[in-house]
């Protein structure tokens, strides 16, 4: 009997797990809405040549579509209507450079695929005035007004520049703080760690980033609080692609090697 009883249990042990399935309606329907704004490069953004839409998350978005064996239909929208969106149905997922903060856990949940963080530059013309990143109290810093740099930009000058804080500018998205660094508006700017090695490719010459990043952060594909199914599918997904080499493979192209993680979190933002 006792014999009878560890052979059953081997043999269940030697069954593989199921894979978890996709929820009903998106297998029927054999695709995934995906909102997006193809304006960060190399995240997201419209190859100049083509109009095609293309960059890292388009690429990371197709390759998780076939690995789900889904279509990936992107839908065009404006930052402000992410959420909204993805709350109220209109889409299955934002794959869009999207930050994962905590503040937005109760209307999304977030598969983490990147890690990134804002960083200060300058042009590359000044960069002999700013040794280090002390050297930006009392300056004017530029940052996109729509993203969470200002309240971190403002959080490392109370840390660091008593009684001489940085004067921030906010700006109408990364592209307007680059444009007002190069007409000597801004002293310096702060963008995603994420994006600056490509810009720099694009523009050789013309940036310079100084010292490290000021945060620690997540970027995360955004999907519906209520499908778990889906949040763990495409978290599996995404292992796998890890597990294949593939993501390693989109991280070089895009230059984005050291934003690279090991493995799928949901949720790991702050």
């Amino acid at each position: 009997m006792m014999k009878r009883c560890l052979a059953v249990v081997l043999m269940c042990a030697s069954v593989p797990s199921m894979a978890v399935e996709l929820p009903p309606e998106i297998a029927r329907q054999g695709s995934l809405r995906v909102a997006i704004v193809p304006n960060y490069p190399p995240m997201e953004f419209r190859d100049p040549a083509t109009n095609a839409l293309t960059g890292f998350d388009v690429e990371l978005g197709e390759a998780l579509g076939r690995k789900l064996g889904v279509k990936i239909v992107w839908q065009e929208t404006s930052f402000d209507q992410f959420m909204p969106s993805i709350a109220t149905g209109r889409v299955d997922a934002i794959l869009s450079g999207m930050t994962d903060y905590a503040s937005r856990h109760e209307t999304a949940t977030f598969v983490d695929y990147l890690r990134n963080g804002p960083r200060f530059f300058v042009q590359q013309s000044r960069a002999a005035e700013f040794k280090d990143m002390t050297t930006f109290c009392g300056k004017r810093v530029g940052a996109s007004r729509r993203t969470s740099f200002p309240s971190l930009i403002a959080a490392w000058s109370d840390a660091h520049c008593a009684g001489d804080p940085i004067k921030f500018v906010g700006t109408e998205g990364s592209g307007d703080a680059r444009t007002q660094l190069k007409q000597g508006r801004i002293d310096a700017a702060v963008q995603g760690n994420e994006t600056l090695p490509y810009l720099m490719d694009l523009e050789p010459g013309v940036y310079a980033p100084i010292g490290e990043t000021i945060a620690s952060q997540f970027t995360g594909l955004a999907l519906p609080v209520k499908e778990k199914a889906l949040q763990q599918a495409v978290a599996e997904a995404l292992d796998a692609l890890i597990a294949d080499g593939s993501y390693r493979a989109l991280l070089a192209k895009w230059k984005l090697t050291d934003n690279g993680i090991e493995k799928a979190t949901i949720n790991a933002g702050q």
